[in-house]
């Protein structure tokens, strides 16, 4: 009885180290990285306290919010993971059907810029500010159920104006990059 219950033991500490290192994991995947079924995993994670995917997201942003000058928390586009005013942050979109056309399911082109662009405005360092100039390319179609990661950095911040790059990654796979430059409508004192 022994054997089968230090594998569970073993198993559950590995659990806790990889949801360390990326709180994101889905059941779905931690099932294949264990080799175990998806109920044995829900499991584990009652056992261990650890809350479903959406709560562990849900608690993670609303921890970032709080920081944003420029947006409301509902303005933002997808779940803010991590920021820091004036130099990057990083959100995820879970895309589903009512984002997609009918037909082929590709996600409507704005889901994306939108995602993009509200974590640009969110990761500079202002109160108020506008995206000036846009400069973005769509490089391959998302599908309906794809959950996007978006990456933004600040690269240049000059007077009132800031140039923020995003990224947008479906499994490791840059499916949108955006140059963006946004005006700070503050005055300076």
């Amino acid at each position: 009885m022994s054997r089968p219950s230090s594998v569970k033991k073993e198993r559950q500490c590995v659990l806790l180290e990889k949801l360390s290192q990326d709180p994101f994991l889905t059941d779905e995947e931690l099932s294949e990285i264990f080799n175990v079924s998806i109920p044995t995993i829900r499991l584990d994670r009652l056992e261990l306290g650890i809350p479903e995917l959406r709560e562990r997201i849900k608690n993670v942003a609303e921890k970032n919010y709080g920081k944003v000058k420029s947006l409301k928390s509902k303005e933002i586009v997808g779940e803010l993971l991590d920021i820091s005013l004036g130099v990057g942050g990083i959100s995820i979109l879970e895309t589903n059907d009512g984002m997609s056309f009918e037909k082929t399911k590709i996600i409507r082109g704005h889901y994306i810029y939108s995602l993009a662009e509200s974590l640009a405005i969110a990761v500079i360092d202002a109160h108020v500010a506008l995206v000036g100039v846009a400069n973005i390319k769509y490089k391959t179609p998302v599908y309906s159920g794809s959950k996007l990661l978006a990456k933004a950095e600040v690269k240049k911040v000059k007077d009132n104006k800031y140039i923020v790059w995003v990224n947008i990654l479906y499994k490791q796979a840059e499916v949108f990059r955006g140059k963006f430059i946004l005006v700070s409508l503050e005055k300076k004192s």
